[in-house]
């Protein structure tokens, strides 16, 4: 990516520039060269974080108790839940490895804690055009998650616009993006994400279109926090084209990898 990146480097280096500084990279397909990468690029770096620092991989394996490869985003952090939750910490940050994106996670995990959420939920706001492409979340007055739609169309779609002024936006930038979608990154409150891998859903696979949708629906306190930033989700070949061409752009381009505060 951008010539001299990876795809992994921009959550890595979020989470460094946001002091979140525990991090696995669960890996599975074809993960040798990602392997790595992250061991030359992250291995000695992050030593100052009070010696505590880390980024250690986690790949996919069988084993008697789990037969199975990881058959999706929340059956990946189940089968390390027996790590995972050995850290003496109150949140779990979950993110995606394949977004272009820059955002201070300390924000985020704040926003979490100051609604006593159960989970939060990472919110770009969309015009219409664009969010027939994603997963659409409905708010209630307090930010608080509602209802959630997969690519809507038509009347679905209308059903789904939000005011998002009740998450940050101005009116006029409101009016111009009705609605939110799912970035796919989420803070998890340690022990509801304990609880809802290993006992509400312990057969779910999938945190977006399983998990969050569930612990909506079972009463749990899941939150939207508005990211409004550039953001690419690069998951096709074409996405994966255009994201490159846009860092190229002068005099500005869509994504600057260099930042005096925040560098990837």
């Amino acid at each position: 990516l951008g010539a001299n990146y990876r795809l992994i480097d921009i959550p890595v280096s979020n989470c460094l520039n946001s002091n979140v500084s525990k991090i696995y990279v669960l890996t599975q397909f074809n993960s040798a060269s990602l392997n790595r990468h992250l061991s030359r690029a992250y291995g000695n770096n992050i030593s100052g974080y009070k010696n505590e620092g880390f980024v250690e991989v986690l790949a996919a394996q069988q084993s008697p108790e789990n037969p199975n490869w990881f058959q999706g985003t929340a059956d990946a952090v189940r089968q390390y839940l027996w790590l995972f939750e050995e850290h003496n910490v109150m949140e779990f940050l979950i993110l995606a490895g394949d977004h272009l994106y820059r955002m201070d996670y300390q924000k985020l995990i704040q926003a979490h804690r100051e609604t006593d959420a159960d989970i939060t939920v990472a919110a770009p706001p969309m015009d219409e055009e664009r969010a027939t492409a994603f997963g659409l979340m409905k708010i209630d007055d307090e930010g608080r998650i509602i209802e959630f739609a997969e690519k809507p169309k038509g009347e679905k779609l209308k059903s789904m616009m939000v005011d998002t002024t009740i998450l940050g936006l101005d009116t006029e930038r409101a009016k111009e993006l009705p609605y939110i979608a799912s970035m796919g990154i989420y803070v998890f409150s340690k022990d509801v994400m304990l609880k809802l891998l290993r006992q509400n859903f312990s057969a779910a696979n999938d945190f977006g279109s399983e998990v969050i949708p569930g612990a909506t629906e079972i009463g749990m306190r899941v939150q939207a926090y508005l990211y409004d930033g550039y953001w690419e989700d690069i998951g096709t070949i074409e996405a994966f084209y255009n994201a490159n061409l846009g860092i190229t752009k002068k005099p500005v381009p869509d994504f600057s990898f260099y930042d005096p505060s925040a560098a990837i």
